[in-house]
């Protein structure tokens, strides 16, 4: 008799999953492209930000090379340059303070709730003040949605108001996202989209988007993109080469007609999670009130998190730690980039404790029962060993 077959490994994130669940639609896009014969800004890209506007409901998109050129075009759109102050937060994908940095602006990290972990209106209020009376050049805020959770709009929106700031939204996490009813991506000047594959909407490369309502900052996002060309080999202004090209497009084409009804199976897997593990110590995810949370991550937190993962490892479940130091603390950035006042505990302990499970929409209940039943045995074990 043959011995058991261990079960496979369980991957966090499963971007070949989501093109096998897609494959023949975007098989036939990728021989569209390829057979058209034009690979760069054709009629793919402009159909693809015409139909992700219509998604958002917003009048403009951009389509760019990455998540963090879709920043760093957003950022100087917005006229963000050396001298300037941009504040945003450190429990974030480094690509966030990075893209600040390639502007030549000085970013200033702001704690975050830790209920959410997006950023604390009342400490970018604290902070806001702060600067200003230092004389700082505070010139935008970047709100990062992260892991699929809005983070404080109509606080953030009427700070950035009060202290003429303007709002760049950083929406790699949060495709689909709401806030009382209305797009992340749209409650701010303007907004960056990540296509990298693991997205909820996600490419098979790279790719990014500007999205926004401003003619004039779209223009010249479109200008920053190509050599600041209006027309060809002219350049207007001082651009970059960022496209997003025609084969990321087809296939992001293809995806966006899934979005909404996989967002809803990622939201079934966290209403699943959270009925099996509700009796555990963890901290489970919160959603903020009015609120649509798109569950890019699952994430739990626990001050025995390092001991839950090497447990889940050993029985061929993979986790993430995202993000496992925050900037502010890399080695690239300690002692480099402005920190407000107090610090940034919050960030710090979450950090500690966070922990992103499997998630993504083609998980089988069973396999999120799998994961959910585990960490309950953990316990469960770990219950029976104390005295």
């Amino acid at each position: 008799m043959s011995e058991a077959q261990p079960p496979r490994l369980l991957l966090p994130a499963n971007p070949r999953a989501n093109y096998l669940a897609h494959k023949e639609e975007i098989d036939r896009a990728i021989r569209r492209v390829l057979d058209g014969g034009l690979y760069i800004l054709g009629e793919e890209v402009r159909a693809f930000e015409q139909e992700f506007a219509a998604f958002l409901s917003v009048e403009h998109t951009i389509g760019v090379g990455s998540g963090t050129d879709a920043l760093h075009l957003a950022l100087r759109a917005c006229g963000v340059g050396q001298g300037d102050v941009v504040l945003t937060v450190s429990h974030t994908a480094v690509a966030t303070v990075a893209a600040i940095e390639l502007t030549g602006a000085t970013p200033l990290l702001v704690d975050i709730d830790p209920a959410t972990f997006t950023i604390d209106a009342d400490h970018l209020r604290a902070t806001i003040d702060d600067h200003r009376s230092k004389g700082s050049a505070l010139k935008a805020v970047i709100p990062v949605h992260l892991y699929g959770q809005p983070a404080d709009m109509p606080g953030i929106t009427e700070l950035a108001k009060r202290y003429n700031l303007r709002v760049i939204e950083d929406c790699a996490q949060s495709h689909g996202a709401a806030v009382m009813g209305r797009m992340t991506g749209t409650w701010g000047d303007v907004a960056a989209f990540s296509f990298y594959p693991t997205k909820n909407l996600g490419a098979l490369g790279d790719g990014g988007a500007v999205v926004t309502n401003d003619p004039e900052l779209a223009s010249r996002a479109r200008r920053l993109r190509e050599y600041g060309w209006e027309e060809r080999h002219v350049s207007h202004a001082p651009g970059m080469n960022t496209r997003l090209d025609e084969l990321q497009a087809a296939i992001l084409r293809v995806k966006l007609r899934y979005l909404k009804e996989e967002n809803a199976r990622r939201k079934q897997i966290a209403q699943l999670y959270n009925r099996i593990l509700r009796d555990t110590p963890l901290k489970l995810p919160q959603v903020r009130d009015g609120a649509k949370h798109v569950y890019h991550q699952y994430v739990v937190r626990s001050d025995r998190r390092d001991e839950i993962r090497a447990f889940l490892t050993d029985k061929g479940v993979g986790t993430l730690i995202l993000y496992p130091q925050p900037v502010h603390l890399q080695p690239g950035y300690k002692g480099r980039v402005l920190v407000g006042r107090g610090g940034l505990p919050s960030t710090e302990q979450v950090c500690r404790e966070i922990l992103c499970l499997p998630m993504h929409p083609q998980l089988g209940d069973g396999e999120v029962v799998r994961v959910a039943e585990l960490i309950c045995r953990w316990y469960g074990n770990r219950s029976r060993r104390s005295p």
